[in-house]
């Protein structure tokens, strides 16, 4: 699994597949495991790429504070050391709302966003409790307490939760706290016009938490797409994976920039490689 370094920071990043390359960006303590369905299904189709934010999973401990900017910054080292110039960038939760930075800061890096369960701002008190129950906790290293209660929201069978928690556990509480805070203060919604890029919000019709926040985003966004998985929360990464790959599928083929052969098998592929001739398109 690879590796890379910046600033002293190890951080970790796994890819799967070939094509077009998307980005997958985790929320607090919860690390690239949480796609785990998205990369054994969309690598069959692109370049998933996932990675675990300094300070969670196998990256390691930041003594630079964690803020959106610095993880930013992180994410273009990944594309630079995969040689991709851009990328479409995915973010569940609040690692939405670090996808929708990379697109206001990082323009040319990027293809395009996709917001699972995400949002501009914290602006509601039930979220605002959440956050700062996830920062008191963080604040008192009760990492195990954490790791054991989100994993088991977001998981659906026994071996994803057990290897979610594993993964959480080696989570650094100060980094972990870190993220949880600055989500509490960011805010980028007056920003949103700014952001040219095709985005694709999908969100789940009982998470009523966020119905705000994904209509904050389907009006503000220039060039968007609303949808609403039926019966199912906040979760989807894991709880309603067969129809999130779909969407992701059909937003990521009707964008991806024009080159033929993103849209070819590989085993085709290999066949006009022995001979050209029977490759028509």
């Amino acid at each position: 699994m690879p590796y890379i370094i910046v600033n002293d920071c190890k951080i970790f990043y796994t890819v799967q597949g070939h094509g077009t390359p998307i980005l997958f960006i985790h929320p607090p303590v919860l690390t690239h495991i949480n796609f785990q369905y998205q990369m054994e299904e969309l690598s069959k189709y692109f370049q998933v790429i996932a990675f675990d934010i300094r300070g969670h999973g196998r990256s390691t401990f930041s003594k630079e504070r964690l803020t959106y900017p610095l993880i930013v910054e992180d994410m273009k080292h990944i594309l630079d050391d995969l040689d991709i110039e851009k990328a479409f960038v995915c973010g569940y939760s609040t690692g939405g709302s670090i996808a929708l930075e990379f697109l206001l800061s990082q323009t040319d890096r990027a293809a395009g966003g996709i917001i699972i369960s995400g949002m501009s701002e914290v602006s509601d008190w039930l979220l605002k409790n959440k956050i700062s129950l996830g920062i008191a906790l963080a604040a008192s290293k009760a990492i195990n307490t954490l790791a054991l209660s989100i994993a088991w929201t977001n998981s659906i069978t026994k071996p994803l939760y057990w290897n979610m928690v594993r993964e959480a556990r080696k989570g650094k509480a100060k980094n972990i706290e870190e993220y949880y805070r600055y989500s509490l203060s960011y805010h980028c919604t007056d920003r949103l016009g700014e952001i040219d890029h095709p985005v694709l919000l999908i969100y789940g019709q009982k998470d009523h938490m966020f119905k705000r926040y994904a209509e904050f985003l389907h009006d503000k966004l220039p060039d968007n797409q609303l949808n609403w998985i039926p019966n199912v929360k906040h979760q989807i990464p894991t709880k309603a994976a067969s129809q999130l790959n779909d969407l992701i599928k059909q937003f990521v083929y009707s964008h991806e920039e024009s080159d033929t052969y993103q849209m070819i098998p590989d085993f085709l592929l290999q066949e006009a490689e022995a001979s050209p001739e029977n490759l028509q398109v």
